[in-house]
């Protein structure tokens, strides 16, 4: 159900950190991957000679991104981050989604090997201590405001397969920041007969229960549970939300309530319902989706979700970016 936008030959420990996901189509995807990763760096470590290491990178502004340059190979045994410049827009504070622009470099032959800032889409975090569970990006963030850029190493690492991939490096500006609610806000919306019941807890958390539902649907079910009054979501928006998913016979396979922490995706890299279902809702609305195989996962087998399998969400739309 959950992946990261980015791929391990691009670069294999920022992604993870980055914390970035999203509801993916991909049938291999494991269903219980929470959305913020739980890589980190340990409590205590000696960044010292990755810090070092940093100092011998330069950063030049170009047209279009910054360029990092550096005497290949460069190695690192350590996260460790280098302020550049700080911003002059809005302060980030605890809670936003912050959209971060970068670019990543090779320490091996220093070549760049991925970027956001030539016609791609910045990377959106929530930005918490629960969220961003990498203390040194976390701490390179902190207290920053929008315009920020500051250079993230990540050392290099060896996948089961045996494949190594070279510490990176990555120049980073803070390009926005979101404020996001904390829980749906608009006008309730009685939904149609015949869909499962959807009860909030004292908290917000939904539950299910199908006892009084119809016949399961065969085609997307968009029921607004509560018409939100912000900005319309767009298929190339960033959204935060928080969630939860059922199989449509009511077992739940997923759920940010349950992760503590609300999820952030571009909705262009989520399953076909999610894209269908939440363009065009607005921000601050609650959402009722019931999505069948074909725009959901299809025939095949996730880790939790059978294939062929109906799924229901309740999205809660908290911000767009």
């Amino acid at each position: 159900m959950i992946t990261t936008r980015w791929t391990a030959a691009v670069a294999i420990g920022a992604l993870s950190v980055l914390g970035l996901t999203a509801c993916s189509s991909d049938a291999e995807t494991d269903a219980t991957t929470s959305p913020s990763a739980e890589a980190s760096a340990p409590a205590e470590v000696d960044n010292s000679a990755a810090e070092a290491a940093l100092e011998e990178i330069t950063w030049t502004d170009g047209e279009d991104a910054p360029t990092l340059e550096f005497e290949a190979p460069l190695n690192v045994d350590n996260r460790a981050a280098r302020a550049i410049a700080p911003g002059d827009g809005e302060p980030v504070e605890d809670g936003d989604v912050v959209n971060l622009a970068y670019t990543v470099w090779s320490g091996e032959d220093g070549s760049q090997v991925y970027s956001t800032y030539e016609g791609g889409v910045p990377e959106a975090i929530t930005f918490s201590e629960e969220s961003v569970t990498d203390t040194v990006l976390y701490d390179a963030i902190k207290g920053q405001n929008v315009g920020a850029t500051f250079i993230y190493a990540f050392p290099s690492s060896e996948a089961d397969d045996g494949t190594v991939t070279p510490s990176q490096y990555m120049a980073v500006t803070v390009d926005s920041v979101t404020t996001v609610l904390d829980g749906p806000e608009g006008a309730a919306v009685e939904p149609d007969e015949g869909l499962p019941t959807v009860t909030l807890d004292d908290t917000g958390k939904p539950s299910i229960d199908f006892a009084d539902a119809g016949e399961m649907p065969t085609e997307l079910v968009v029921q607004p549970l509560i018409e939100g009054e912000g900005d319309v979501v767009e298929e190339t928006d960033t959204l935060t939300v928080n969630y939860t998913g059922w199989i449509w016979d009511g077992e739940q396979f997923d759920s940010s309530w349950d992760r503590g922490t609300t999820a952030s995706f571009p909705l262009s890299n989520v399953i076909a319902g999610w894209t269908q279902g939440l363009a065009g809702q607005t921000v601050g609305s609650q959402v009722l989706l019931v999505i069948p195989p074909d725009l959901g996962y299809g025939d095949s087998d996730t880790s939790s979700i059978p294939g062929g399998s109906t799924l229901v969400f309740v999205v809660d739309i908290l911000a767009a970016s």
